[in-house]
């Protein structure tokens, strides 16, 4: 905080209208092309849309589909509809035209605010999406169907709707196992700048406190970036968006603008460390307090190497958009608990086998939350919310793990992916942990294939890092270097090259498509 400013017993609740008060010229915003948005610019446009929805007929609960790259506007939209009362549901704009239509359409918008910048996609939506009433595009262009957001927002009011009130983001699951689901809560109705779910996470546990600056290397409409994001902005701080996320990138962006606090997937971990050591170190990192990663499994040496390199900073949670419970781990936790995503902080974690009952300490089975009153449903999908809840009222995401005898829960494997081999189970994740440290490869996703005799045989498939040819030798390399870091029966039997393996930017892997190509085709070597 710099000399002059007002101290932070003078904040009583949590939104960025608070600062714009009393801060008004503090970035809110500064883009990684070198955009800034202050609190003050900040307030007025989120205002000024909030009023706008307000004249054209929404009221709270009432929902509006987004469709924007990661710039100095989205957290505009996302404010305007947060402290309108609405629904908020981004949407991934890397999905193709079928797929994004199939949300917006679930989702019940009234409203779809998308950027000039994805006009192919956003004009595909125009006949897909007829219950779409308004199309709004934010940028320089119109695409085919939309009328312009700056045109719409105009001359609105720059102060507050009377009687603002918090809504929702209701985000999609990522469709690793089939079509996304829309995760609904219901609206609070607390007046705006009284949601502080997750204030306890980055004030307590991370120790984000105003005038601190946020890393969001990750695209906005997946949920943790943008809940996680505003939150910073909740409590006063500076959040540093990137609009796409590049290794060396992210670490002149921590140096340049000191960066405090961030969050990470292990791909992107994976990424800064296979630059080269003069690139790699030069960047200075040293202003980083306290970071985080999460949404998909992260190698325990790549970890390793991570707190080697910037120190015990480096926390670690397993939750889901659907917030059932949550577990947290720091890096002097995970140094004595190795591969850990450690002890529950939110609600209580269950291990249970396929009858429902809790399985011995250290033993897999399926992990399960209690404990919270957790309020949430899939839209549209009242089959799939019976099935995520127990009679107990636990929910779980499907995942299987272990607890050892001090609580810490291990995670082993999504259970859709276990491969069953000749009576054994072989958990994938294992393997890949082991595969992606091997030099020659860049990516790599492990899954079952049919084998007449013992069921399924363990397949790899391989995205080679740059410089490294695909072809037999490599092959060779590959399984003899599994065969000397685990046992013999979890090595795969054969390894397939691709160019690029499908995963989201949110680090997580959509094996269900490549593990589909083969069961439909199981003579092939390489998907269909």
């Amino acid at each position: 905080m710099s000399s002059g400013e007002e101290p932070d017993s003078l904040i009583t609740t949590y939104s960025p209208s608070t600062f714009a008060a009393i801060h008004p010229g503090r970035p809110a915003v500064i883009t990684s092309s070198g955009r800034t948005v202050t609190y003050g610019e900040l307030e007025a446009r989120s205002c000024q849309l909030a009023h706008a929805l307000f004249a054209h007929g929404l009221r709270p609960g009432d929902h509006v589909a987004v469709l924007l790259v990661n710039d100095h506007r989205t957290h505009e939209v996302a404010w305007g509809l947060q402290r309108s009362g609405l629904y908020l549901t981004f949407v991934n704009t890397h999905l193709a035209a079928d797929e994004a239509a199939y949300i917006v359409n679930d989702c019940g918008a009234r409203v779809l605010i998308a950027s000039s910048a994805l006009t192919s996609l956003a004009e595909s939506l125009t006949d897909l999406t007829p219950g779409i009433e308004l199309r709004l595009a934010l940028g320089d262009s119109r695409p085919r169907g939309y009328a312009s957001y700056d045109d719409f927002v105009g001359d609105c009011p720059t102060t507050p709707l009377a009687d603002e009130t918090e809504g929702s983001p209701m985000l999609y699951s990522s469709g690793t196992t089939g079509r996304p689901k829309g995760i609904r809560r219901p609206l609070s109705g607390l007046p705006f700048g009284t949601d502080t779910v997750l204030v306890p996470m980055l004030g307590g546990l991370m120790g984000f406190k105003e005038g601190d600056v946020y890393l969001n290397p990750a695209p906005l409409y997946h949920s943790a970036p943008l809940v996680w994001s505003m939150t910073a902005q909740r409590m006063g701080g500076t959040v540093v968006v990137m609009e796409r996320f590049e290794p060396e990138d992210c670490l002149d962006l921590i140096a340049e603008h000191r960066v405090t606090h961030g969050q990470f997937v292990p791909t992107m971990f994976v990424r800064m460390l296979k630059l080269n050591d003069a690139s790699r170190l030069a960047r200075d990192t040293s202003s980083l307090q306290s970071v985080v990663h999460a949404a998909a499994p992260c190698a325990p040496e790549v970890k390793r190497r991570m707190i080697e390199w910037w120190g015990p900073v480096i926390h670690e949670y397993y939750s889901g958009t659907e917030g059932g419970g949550m577990t947290w781990i720091d890096a002097e936790q995970w140094l004595t608990h190795p591969g850990s995503v450690g002890p529950a902080v939110w609600g209580a974690v269950y291990i249970c086998d396929d009858d429902g009952n809790v399985v011995p300490t250290g033993e897999d089975g399926v992990v399960w939350f209690g404990g919270r009153d957790n309020k949430f449903e899939y839209n549209n999908d009242p089959e799939k919310t019976e099935q995520t809840f127990n009679e107990r009222g636990w929910s779980t995401l499907w995942d299987v793990g272990h607890l050892d005898a001090d609580g810490f829960l291990y995670l082993t494997d999504r259970k859709l992916f276990m491969i069953v081999s000749g009576g054994v189970n072989i958990y994938p994740q294992e393997i890949e942990d082991v595969l992606v440290l091997h030099p020659a490869v860049s990516d790599v996703a492990v899954f079952g294939v049919p084998d007449p005799e013992m069921g399924e045989e363990v397949k790899a498939v391989v995205q080679p890092a740059q410089g490294s040819v695909a072809g037999p030798e490599l092959e060779r390399q590959i399984l003899e270097f599994c065969r000397e870091n685990l046992s013999h029966y979890k090595c795969p039997r054969s390894v397939d090259f691709t160019d690029a393996l499908p995963r989201g930017e949110n680090g997580k892997l959509y094996k269900k498509q490549l593990r589909e190509a083969y069961w439909a085709n199981p003579s092939s070597r390489l998907p269909t």
